[in-house]
């Protein structure tokens, strides 16, 4: 059979020939930065336990960054406003009607920060932060009593592998158990933070009147009898702190 060569549009053939290594790169990111009022700066973060950077998470971890400073900043801001005018009415003694306009606008506008320090304006924060810690406190239990489970079954399943003499299935068998011990030990790292929050939040509990809440001390990963008895606790934990947040309105649904 003959052979025809077909002639191909120089347009079709750059479609299909190979991408060029231009046409793959990545782009770089670029660096993002806040200046604040204080002078500071805040600048974005790449988090490289997750996917490669770009330009949208590296705003998205600004946005984290800003977001709670602006919470916490205003009442700092509101006292630096009354700060002003009262240190003008020192240092120009009587004060002017103006003045005394300016400072009585901002010790209204002030008010509502003194709440903080009474248990009606601490009540609706340590309640939110409470349901935070429990949402996060079932999840980990969760995946807790789950490894728990399966740790519980690997464990009969090497017996009997051991009473065979079957070497191959008990090397499988201690390979995941050993797999799902560095999974609970993941988990319990997991706690840290919580129980560091728990200690944080200790001094707002106070002021609004709810008593300090620990979480129990954590167990070997390989004792199942000792997990099963931390899981116990936690338990109790998310009860205690259930019953705290139902006393002060319940979680937002």
């Amino acid at each position: 059979m003959a052979e025809v060569d077909i002639p191909i549009p120089d347009e079709l053939r750059e479609a299909l020939s190979a991408p060029k290594c231009i046409d793959l790169s990545l782009p770089e990111p670029k660096k993002l930065t806040i200046t604040l009022p204080t002078g500071g700066t805040l600048t974005s973060l790449a988090n490289i336990g997750q996917n490669i950077p770009n330009d949208c998470s590296l705003t998205f971890s600004l946005m984290l960054q800003i977001a709670p400073l602006m919470a916490a900043s205003a009442c700092v801001l509101k006292i630096l406003k009354l700060l002003k005018p009262l240190s003008d009415a020192v240092t120009s003694f009587p004060p002017s009607p103006k003045l005394v306009k300016d400072i009585v606008e901002a010790v209204a506008d002030l008010a509502p920060c003194f709440l903080q320090l009474t248990p009606a304006g601490m009540i609706p924060f340590v309640r939110d932060i409470l349901c935070l810690i429990l949402k996060v406190l079932n999840c980990l239990i969760g995946q807790l009593k789950t490894i728990v489970n399966l740790l519980s079954g690997l464990q009969i399943s090497l017996v009997t592998a051991r009473e065979q003499g079957n070497d191959e299935l008990v090397e499988t068998l201690e390979c995941a158990q050993n797999n799902a011990m560095t999974a609970m030990g993941h988990l319990f790292e997991g706690l840290e933070p919580v129980k560091a929050i728990m200690d944080l939040a200790s001094p707002f509990m106070s002021i609004a009147g709810v008593q300090a809440i620990q979480l129990p001390a954590i167990a070997p990963a390989g004792d199942l009898e000792a997990l099963n008895k931390t899981i116990n606790q936690l338990d109790e934990v998310v009860d205690t702190i259930q019953q705290v947040v139902d006393a002060l309105g319940g979680c937002p649904g």
